[in-house]
């Protein structure tokens, strides 16, 4: 048929640039045995080229597009429509038409098509650009066939299309459209076969989707479908609709709807054997294609035909396991307050730090707790933690839990696991412990920044495979636990007793504002200090305010009025707090040292906001608020029955949770300063491998594990393919919601809150910042393009060290993911800001800009009118 058309039989996945990807999944469904495909052929995107190569000023108009942003909406409308016209005005080649209309008489000129697009970056593993672009069913004659031929070459330039490339970073030029036309069929009933379920994503469960005529009733939306889930050959559930239209084809071409008589609304479309049979067929297809597929499908006399086959891209991947038993897993980011995905070296260290074995997917990493779940001296402990920590967590490992036979016989020993609150005897309310702690971090820092000057090569990554060991000594030092966990526990008891005593719900919440030692909250107040050093010179502020993206702008600074003073401010800052960042557990994320300009919009919002001096008075503030609820507190004790006792026992847990809260920030700091060190070494070598030509770049270091980067400093060999895999992975990875709790069958086990106090219409959450505030809702993805005013409610997915720096303007918080002792929750306490977490959707729920009441002691937040 020439280079221009290929029939289904010629094609496989490896002909997905030619005939894109619907194109290449038709030819391999041609190949999975059992299962029948209308024929047909594609035309291949050298027709495409073609095409494109004959429009006027096509080169010029893309230009214009590639330079446009999502927010362009008109003119990205006006310019998509030139584009669309420009495409469809050309006539088809003399020898493109030949080959289109001698592939058709090879079929039947006179029979009816489906065309539909199939471009190059659609339904491919990574992205599914499903419905992008455009289908055009029951086409008859070549004339018409050519005419919509060219109608979906121009689809790729919807406006729909052009802005999720513009959106998503994907070059116009370099996607390309192939067209599919198939031989129609006029089936008795036509659906959609999901083979995981795109609810839950378990993998074991089939969904399937069922209405009268052809499918396009249901893709489009016009009918409720029947509904059907399979699982093991078996229909465990299925919802049958009323469904009042169908599309059928006409004898001339085009489609028509018809209403469905009354009688037969209510059949189901398919019985139950049937939806059985077609699950079956769905697994072959999926076992072929290597992975999880949406499929569109017909029924023909009780036989099923196979239209189209794309992968569900939306699924979160499954850890790998090795025995293939059922397995439950815990997310990690949802603990460390960082659900976005992490480059393999960043995965790496996090695994080489962590004392429990860690599995992968997704970018993310996850904790198996099969064993502890399973046996019955353990289990407790962790749904207990869970609960306290994330009721959602909690909530959802209880109903893995209830299901029976999903987790296996507990092992023979039971899971060595020690629930936070166990271990060793309480320690002394000692000041100095803390201070020996803190000193003995920083020496050993100090050590390791020493020896690790001079090293390179394999000498170097053996040094720091050595040094983990130091870290790890330091991290989980016996001594530093009993410090952390003695606050909490403090916490808990002041929180539990005094509500008991005095009817207050969460006290604890006042009484640790500004405590010492909470090296996370006194960053955020020594930006406080920055913005005094920079706010008198009115130049350096104009300045700051059109830096951009230009790192190299404190060497600029002196040469302005004040101006070395605020760069000396800002370069003290990045001395003590410059190893930080969003989501700093990952070492392969920009550190605020390498990128500075990521605190000016900080900075610039404090100079706005605050006056002079704000840092000692915001923690003078604060010591005064705790002290007043302390006095309060312990004078209402001293009038109830046995007071003296209670008031006596108050202040030891009040002295004890002031002394030792503020350590809990701590280990993270010393990690994360260590974890640069490494990383600057690192990437010094990193570029000795660019310079030598092993590396395209250095930062490429990032998508190897350390292992692998050991060999590549070995051997001086590295596997670009390997590399840019990774990259790939790492940005589909991007678009996927990690979730807090995973099984073996690629379940999401969601969670809820289980309760009755939350007023209707109000978002459920985590109480972990006793309070009630109202204000702006101000809606963050990304704290480098926060612009928030005193007095802003802060609303974001989740909220790492990084973001500390602004809980000085805002007078509230809300997040999506949270417990009571993460990060996001400690520093709202200590800032005396009302705080719910764990609001799921949060950020999707509540707008920006709409006024919300957040119910810090309640724990849930009212979007108001």
């Amino acid at each position: 048929m020439g280079s221009y058309v290929l029939g289904f039989h010629e094609i496989d996945r490896t002909k997905v640039a030619l005939v894109g990807g619907k194109g290449a999944g038709l030819g391999e469904l041609t190949r999975v045995e059992g299962v029948s495909v209308p024929v047909g052929f594609c035309v291949t995107t050298d027709a495409y080229r073609r095409i494109i190569a004959e429009a006027p000023s096509i080169d010029e108009r893309l230009d214009r597009l590639s330079g446009m942003t999502p927010d362009d909406r008109e003119s990205i409308r006006t310019l998509s429509a030139e584009v669309r016209r420009a495409i469809e005005d050309v006539p088809i080649p003399d020898d493109v038409a030949t080959a289109i209309t001698g592939a058709l008489a090879e079929l039947d000129e006179h029979a009816a098509y489906a065309v539909r697009s199939s471009a190059t970056a659609e339904d491919l593993p990574t992205a599914s650009f499903a419905g992008q672009q455009d289908t055009y069913l029951n086409v008859v004659g070549p004339a018409s066939i050519l005419e919509h031929i060219s109608r979906c070459w121009a689809s790729l330039f919807t406006e729909r299309a052009v802005t999720y490339r513009v959106r998503n970073g994907v070059d116009h030029r370099t996607v390309h459209m192939a067209v599919v036309v198939q031989r129609m069929v006029v089936p008795d009933a036509a659906g959609v076969l999901f083979t995981a379920d795109p609810v839950t994503s378990n993998r074991k469960v089939s969904f399937v989707e069922a209405s009268f005529g052809l499918g396009e009733a249901l893709v489009s939306g016009l009918v409720n479908a029947d509904a059907y889930a399979v699982r093991d050959h078996e229909v465990i559930a299925k919802t049958i609709a009323a469904k009042q239209l169908a599309v059928h084809a006409l004898p001339g071409g085009g489609t028509e709807q018809r209403a469905i008589e009354p009688a037969r609304q209510s059949q189901p479309a398919l019985t139950d054997a049937q939806v059985v049979r077609l699950a079956q067929l769905g697994r072959r297809i999926e076992e072929r294609l290597g992975r999880p597929q949406d499929i569109e499908w017909c029924l023909v006399d009780d036989g099923f035909r196979i239209v189209q086959s794309r992968p569900i891209t939306t699924l979160f991947p499954i850890p790998d396991a090795d025995d293939g038993g059922n397995r439950v897993y815990i997310s990690v980011g949802h603990q460390q307050m960082m659900t976005d995905p992490m480059k393999p070296l960043g995965l790496s260290f996090w695994q080489m730090t962590t004392p429990r074995p860690m599995a992968e997917a997704g970018g993310r990493l996850f904790v198996d707790v099969t064993q502890i779940l399973a046996s019955p001296a353990s289990r407790d402990g962790l749904l207990e933690v869970a609960g306290k920590s994330d009721p959602l967590i909690g909530d959802a490992l209880q109903t893995v839990l209830d299901r029976d036979g999903f987790l296996p016989s507990p092992a023979d020993e039971d899971p060595v696991w020690v629930p936070p609150g166990s271990g060793p005897d309480p320690i002394e309310t000692d000041p100095a412990i803390v201070t020996e702690l803190i000193g003995e971090s920083e020496a050993s820092i100090a050590t390791l920044k020493r020896d690790i000057r001079t090293l390179s090569g394999t000498t170097l990554l053996d040094f720091i495979l050595e040094d983990l060991k130091e870290l790890k000594r330091i991290l989980f030092d016996p001594r530093g636990r009993p410090v952390y966990m003695g606050a909490m526990e403090a916490a808990w008891w002041l929180n539990e007793h005094l509500e008991a005593w005095l009817g207050e719900k969460n006290v604890a919440d006042t009484l640790t504002r500004s405590v010492p030692n909470n090296v996370t909250s006194e960053m955020g107040l020594a930006l406080l200090d920055v913005a005094d050093a920079i706010r008198p010179h009115p130049d350096v502020v104009a300045f700051m305010q059109q830096v951009g993206d230009d790192e190299s702008f404190l060497d600029e600074l002196p040469e302005l009025e004040g101006g070395l003073e605020a760069r000396d401010a800002i370069r003290g800052f990045l001395e003590t707090y410059g190893m930080r960042c969003v989501g700093e557990i990952d070492i392969t994320r920009p550190r605020w040292s390498e990128r500075p300009t990521a605190l000016v919009p900080v900075i610039l919002g404090n100079v706005r906001s605050f006056e002079a001096g704000e840092r000692e008075r915001r923690f003078e503030q604060g010591r005064r608020e705790a002290r007043a609820k302390e006095q309060d507190v312990l004078q209402r004790l001293q009038g109830l029955p046995g007071g003296e006792q209670k008031a006596a026992e108050t202040k030891d847990m009040i002295d004890r949770v002031r002394t030792f809260i503020g350590y809990r920030e701590y280990p993270k700091f010393g990690m994360i300063s260590r974890y640069f060190v490494y990383k600057q070494a690192l990437l010094m070598e990193a570029e000795r491998l660019a310079r030598a030509h092993v590396l395209r770049a250095p930062e490429d270091v990032f998508y190897l594990t350390f292992q692998e980067l050991h060999d590549v400093v070995r051997t001086n060999r590295v596997d670009d393919e390997l590399i840019q895999q990774r990259k790939d992975a790492f940005g589909s990875y991007r678009a996927l919601t990690p979730p807090r709790v995973l099984t073996s069958d690629g379940e999401v086990v969601a969670g809820a809150y289980r309760r009755d106090d939350v007023p209707s219409g109000a978002l459920a959450g985590l109480p972990v910042s006793a309070g009630v505030v109202e204000g702006r809702a101000r809606v963050i993805h990304d704290v480098e393009e926060a612009d928030l005013e005193t007095g802003d409610i802060l609303v974001t997915a989740y909220t790492d060290p990084s973001w500390s720096p602004l809980f000085v303007v805002i007078a509230g918080l809300v997040t999506e993911v949270g417990g009571l002792m993460t990060h996001g929750a400690v520093i709202a306490r200590e800032y005396g800001l009302p705080a719910v977490v764990g609001v799921e959707h949060a950020t999707e729920l509540i707008r920006d800009g709409q006024r919300i009441r957040v119910h810090g002691t309640d724990g849930y937040v009212e979007i108001l009118p």
